[in-house]
């Protein structure tokens, strides 16, 4: 047997499953001499959720944190998650993009690379495994567990034994959702041992509680590494804590060697930046427990939770969580592991928040169905699947081989803000969200931004700026708008986000007259109604319905945001708009991108008409009930 190995999860999946992923680089250097020095089989750093929310939430180069931490750690070897063919998105990449991004993250301090793939599609592991393999680096290759009446022990082991002949160099057992039972695990490992002939590391999460015990069985059938976190880190939705899992097998034939006082400063050190930003302690809560039927996994559950607040129907989670194992039988029983984990969830959400399941589907949603994220071992319910996409149909080959190579339309898109491979890759993976982060970069390097030494402080002074750009041309637009019969056109979106800019709930309503029309903006309503001309300019206009007002003779529909979320006019930051006021559309046709939940949603028209006004900006936050676009309907 032997000692055994442990990856610590702390700087990766341990603040991911608790803390949203928000420790930043400043929270982690002052204590890596100290976790490099404990001895670990090697430290998992990057991956999964971390690239996108340094750019999407702190405002940092993810390859800066590699570069910083690979400074540092000298001793223990640094570890990435890869989501294969999706590496750190959420959907499918060219093999051009995961071939460069693999090449990049080696030559930037990554010594072993866990890929996995959200159906157990070994076709999705091709590309990123020949990738690593080039590289010279270690490839662990992910069987995701799971259970279902279609996942088997022998499904797992069949599994297993794809990833060795594909070259992998190590196996992991990957449980996001902490379902592995003790027992369960005792037996998968010992059959992968027994037929695999190749090293085996088990990942699983505290959430039901199991996860020590299921350790401890997997290290008596033979496992050579598992997962810990440290203890501020662990429990609850994260990993089971090192310092419980040392202490256990102290004094046996697995005895790990790691020093408890080490781990213990190294745990105080982690304690004083949870308490100190106020990120939540890992506890086992009811809903954790029911992790056994819905199968949520620790990081999936957090943002589930994250989302819900931002939908403001927090008070809902219990019929989301529900909603999720219906959602995943009906489309074939996936794994709840990224991609497929926002996939389903995001679904289970907008089914409960909408009231009718399937009404809206993200466009990752769709893509699922038809075939673009592989083969799900089990079957896709055909009302299922003629409700999501209709008569469109089934792929059958490696949905890579769609996709066309995007290096150096990427190159060309970022030649504005940098010429380095790493910026390419991040806008190749989150093209939206890249564009703003680099700008972030830009404004922070120009000379106009003050020298602040606390990085708090530059976000601070950065926002100040950007509010007071937000409102500048707002206010001189709307402050210059004729009296009525002047020339130039009002813009009632243009006061709304005045208002909301400056504060001014306390405005009741607001009505400008013109040409015989008034136009009114109701406060709390969100919406804007037109009605014929009372008597006189400010006087309350008649409540309008909400789903239809009538301008002129013309039946003008409104097509309201059903969700929290960021409003896009196209699919891509190149690509030409999805519709223009003048434009007709049909009932089904896509009018806009609503992103929300990491997802992309399509928002599609639900009657036939001419488009009348666009009143979202690209780009914009949008709420709940906001009015995003105006159809004159046939």
């Amino acid at each position: 047997m032997g000692s055994i190995k442990i990856t610590d999860t702390s700087l990766r999946d341990g603040h991911q499953s608790l803390w949203a992923t928000r420790m930043t680089t400043d929270d982690m250097v002052p204590v890596l001499e100290k976790l490099d020095q404990v001895g670990y089989h090697s430290m998992e750093i990057w991956g999964g959720a971390t690239f996108d929310v340094c750019i999407r939430y702190l405002n940092e180069d993810p390859w800066e944190r590699l570069r910083t931490i690979r400074q540092v750690v000298r001793n223990t070897k640094l570890q990435m998650l890869v989501r294969g063919q999706s590496l750190v998105g959420y959907s499918h990449y060219p093999d051009d993009i995961v071939d460069k991004f693999i090449e990049k993250a080696a030559d930037n301090g990554i010594d072993i690379f866990r890929v996995f793939d959200a159906l157990n599609d070994r076709r999705n592991l091709e590309a990123c495994m020949k990738a690593v393999k080039k590289t010279g680096k270690h490839a662990q290759a992910c069987v995701v567990y799971t259970i279902s009446p279609v996942h088997s022990k022998q499904h797992f082991v069949d599994t297993a034994l794809h990833l060795r002949d594909m070259g992998a160099d190590s196996i992991c057992i990957k449980d996001m959702a902490g379902l592995i039972s003790p027992y369960a695990s005792y037996e998968l490992v010992k059959a992968l041992k027994e037929n695999v002939d190749l090293p085996v590391q088990l990942h699983t999460h505290y959430i039901g509680g199991l996860a020590i015990a299921s350790l401890i069985k997997g290290v008596e059938a033979g496992v050579d590494i598992i997962d810990t976190a440290s203890v501020p880190m662990a429990f609850g939705l994260s990993q089971p804590p090192v310092e419980t899992i040392v202490r256990a097998l102290q004094d046996t034939e697995w005895d790990t060697g790691l020093v408890l006082h080490q781990l213990f400063d190294i745990a105080t050190y982690f304690e004083q930046i949870r308490k100190h930003k106020g990120f939540e302690r890992g506890v086992t809560r009811i809903t954790d427990m029911k992790v056994f039927e819905h199968q949520v996994p620790g990081g999936m559950f957090s943002n589930l939770q994250s989302q819900l607040e931002q939908q403001k129907a927090s008070h809902r989670i219990d019929e989301v969580l529900a909603e999720v194992p219906k959602v995943r039988e009906d489309l074939g029983y996936p794994p709840l592991v990224t991609p497929t984990s926002q996939i389903i969830g995001t679904q289970a959400v907008l089914n409960v928040l909408l009231g009718e399941r399937y009404k809206m589907c993200s466009r990752e949603v769709q893509d699922y169905v038809k075939g673009l994220y592989g083969k799900p071992a089990g079957t896709i319910k055909a009302e299922i699947k003629q409700k999501i996409i209709g008569d469109e149909p089934l792929i059958d080959v490696r949905p890579a081989d769609l996709l066309q190579p995007a290096w150096e339309k990427s190159q060309k898109a970022v030649k504005a803000y940098s010429d380095k491979d790493e910026d390419v890759l991040t806008y190749a993976l989150f093209p939206q969200v890249a564009l703003k982060f680099f700008q972030y970069r830009k404004d922070i390097g120009s000379e106009d931004v003050p020298q602040i030494s606390s990085t708090e402080e530059i976000k601070e002074e950065l926002d100040k700026k950007e509010e007071i750009k937000a409102v500048e041309p707002i206010v001189k637009r709307v402050t210059t708008i004729p009296v009525p019969g002047g020339d130039e056109e009002m813009n009632l979106n243009e006061i709304r986000e005045l208002m909301t800019l400056l504060g001014q709930s306390n405005i009741d309503e607001l009505d400008y007259q013109k040409d015989n029309f008034r136009l009114s903006l109701r406060k709390n309503r969100g919406q804007i109604a037109s009605s014929p001309a009372g008597p006189a300019p400010f006087e309350a206009a008649p409540e309008i319905n909400a789903e239809t007002v009538m301008v002129a003779g013309k039946n003008l529909v409104e097509v309201v945001s059903p969700i929290v979320g960021t409003f896009y006019a196209a699919p891509a930051p190149d690509s030409p708009p999805f519709i223009q006021v003048g434009d007709h559309v049909d009932i089904g046709q896509t009018l806009c991108i609503l992103e929300a939940m990491k997802l992309m949603n399509e928002i599609k028209a639900e009657v036939a008409g001419t488009v009348a006004q666009i009143l979202a900006a690209n780009a914009e936050q949008v709420e709940y009930g906001q009015v995003l676009i105006l159809i004159d309907k046939d």
